[in-house]
């Protein structure tokens, strides 16, 4: 029996002309103008193509590991059409993102709003985006036993991914600093529903529904190791952005002048001397490069790069042992595990 297969992003990438092409049908069987039609190609191609794809590439791999051999051509366009499902889905939150928070750039080019002649067109944008999940879904799964299933998988993830960006934003507004906002419960929350659903728990959970095997208790087994990845993958994000090295991580760091609610600053709060406070409520949260530097300082002084490497150990080795407990009888393999854990453990970007 041959070794499951891991998906290259070229061989993903290849999927998405077929699926642009049923979209574009389905809009023109309304009769949308070319124009519109153009602009919703454009919208499509410029915000889903171009990323890492790891939600989506993720699914393909996850069925792979889970038959324990490579798939069929068959298989491998219906994972990876769910896979591009989940990309839309978070092309449709990142439009909706970069709106609310003002950013210039993603992927290393100008936001999507910022192009020439988008802005605020780009909110129906996210809006189409969202609905072109529905419409692959409809056209590929519609008579798949799960098909029901499914549905409620991407409209329950979605609500949950809101539900963390309503918090975030309002933890941590970028022109009101108020670190009593600020809290580990906050936190936690904020990096569960906002991340964790929908990159780490959404392309296990369509695996599971894909193969048909999906059951009340193993999606619950995978949920109580996906999410605790989620959040260790947010935890390790907000320590790049202010440890790593910028040539590493693409593009520099800038939690500590957005305010941001961040894993690092929660960490300080917790531990500082009230002169130590008094540093953070003068300097956080502003545009001023000097203030950033002091705050930069402080996170040294209270040796959070220590910190966090510390709890990063103890985190992996519990969640070794977690998996490792996983019964490989209710249809989940410890190696998809394994396999998100290997992604993220020590990565520098």
């Amino acid at each position: 029996m041959a070794a499951p297969q891991k998906t290259t992003l070229q061989e993903f990438e290849s999927v998405f002309p077929k699926l642009e092409e049923v979209l574009l049908e389905h809009a023109k069987s309304y009769n949308l103008p070319e124009k519109e039609l153009a602009w919703y190609k454009k919208s499509l191609e410029i915000n889903t193509v171009g990323g890492k794809c790891n939600r989506g590439m993720s699914v393909p791999d996850s069925v792979s590991l889970l038959l324990g051999r490579p798939l069929t051509e068959d298989e491998y366009f219906k994972s990876a059409t769910l896979g591009w499902m989940t990309e839309l889905l978070q092309a449709f939150f990142l439009v909706s993102d970069d709106i609310m928070d003002s950013s210039i750039t993603r992927r290393g080019k100008p936001c999507w709003y910022r192009h020439e002649g988008v802005g605020m067109v780009a909110i129906n944008d996210a809006f189409m985006l969202e609905a072109a999940i529905y419409a692959l879904l409809k056209k590929y799964f519609r008579d798949h036993p799960r098909y029901v299933d499914l549905l409620e998988l991407f409209h329950e993830v979605t609500f949950q991914t809101e539900m963390g960006q309503l918090c975030d934003l309002l933890t941590a507004p970028e022109d009101v600093v108020n670190l009593d906002n600020f809290s580990m419960e906050k936190y936690r929350f904020i990096v569960i529903y906002k991340t964790a659903y929908y990159s780490f728990y959404l392309p296990v959970a369509l695996s599971l529904l894909l193969l048909d095997i999906a059951t009340p208790a193993n999606l619950k087994q995978a949920e109580s190791i996906l999410i605790p990845l989620g959040e260790y993958f947010q935890i390790q994000d907000d320590y790049l952005d202010n440890f790593g090295l910028p040539e590493h991580i693409g593009k520099i760091g800038t939690d500590i002048m957005d305010n941001k609610c961040s894993w690092l600053v929660n960490q300080a709060l917790a531990i500082v001397t009230p002169d130590q406070r008094k540093i953070l409520e003068e300097n956080y949260g502003r545009k001023d490069k000097a203030k950033e530097t002091v705050i930069k300082k402080l996170y040294d002084d209270l040796k959070l790069e220590q910190r966090y490497q510390d709890y990063e150990e103890k985190f992996v080795t519990e969640i070794r042992e977690r998996i490792g407990q996983i019964d490989e009888a209710e249809g989940l393999k410890k190696s998809v595990f394994e396999a998100f854990l290997a992604k993220i453990y020590k990565r520098s970007k």
